[in-house]
């Protein structure tokens, strides 16, 4: 059976980090630190969750991305398929109309409507997109706010908050020095 590439999962968690973040952005390479994951990977998956209307991105030093809906109303399986696309799990080969028992002309009875097997792979198919749409983000996140300390919200919105004073700070490549670095604590 096909699986789902690692590229949802880090999808997933990256979402999941941005949900507390309201309109301030996060950006990839943030994201990517701070889940130990590389940023060049990141960065080719963020284009494909804005592209099917997930996340909107925002320009400046202090630009990134930012959930383009509610996270309520980003299901597990809109995240799915803007990374995977909405490719079948299950690829039917005929192998039912090759048997060397009929040769090179099989019988009606054998080939005649769905095959057996890609009807059962079709109804997991249909089970797994069930259950993926019938999450969303918020669900996912509601459930790791229930098993997170209280203070942890706190922790993540300083962190980020601390990346992104750190880059407001630095000075553009070739822009004129015009103020005095700000001390980052």
């Amino acid at each position: 059976m096909a699986h789902l590439t690692v590229s949802v999962e880090y999808a997933v968690h990256s979402l999941l980090w941005m949900i507390g973040a309201g309109d301030r952005p996060a950006s990839c390479r943030d994201l990517a630190e701070l889940q130990g994951i590389s940023h060049s990977f990141l960065a080719k998956i963020f284009p494909k969750l804005e592209r099917a209307g997930i996340v909107r991105a925002t320009e400046g030093v202090s630009g990134g991305y930012v959930l383009a809906r509610p996270a309520a109303e980003i299901s597990v399986l809109q995240v799915v398929d803007a990374i995977e696309g909405r490719k079948p799990l299950f690829d039917c080969q005929d192998i039912r109309e090759r048997c060397a028992l009929f040769g090179a002309s099989p019988p009606a009875w054998a080939t005649r409507g769905v095959c057996s097997i890609h009807k059962v792979m079709l109804q997991a198919e249909k089970a797994m997109r069930d259950a993926l749409a019938a999450h969303s983000l918020a669900d996912i996140g509601q459930a790791v706010g229930d098993k997170a300390p209280s203070d942890f919200p706190v922790m993540v919105d300083a962190w980020f908050g601390g990346r992104t004073r750190g880059r407001a700070g630095k000075p553009r490549k070739g822009a004129a020095q015009s103020q005095p670095k700000r001390e980052v604590s």
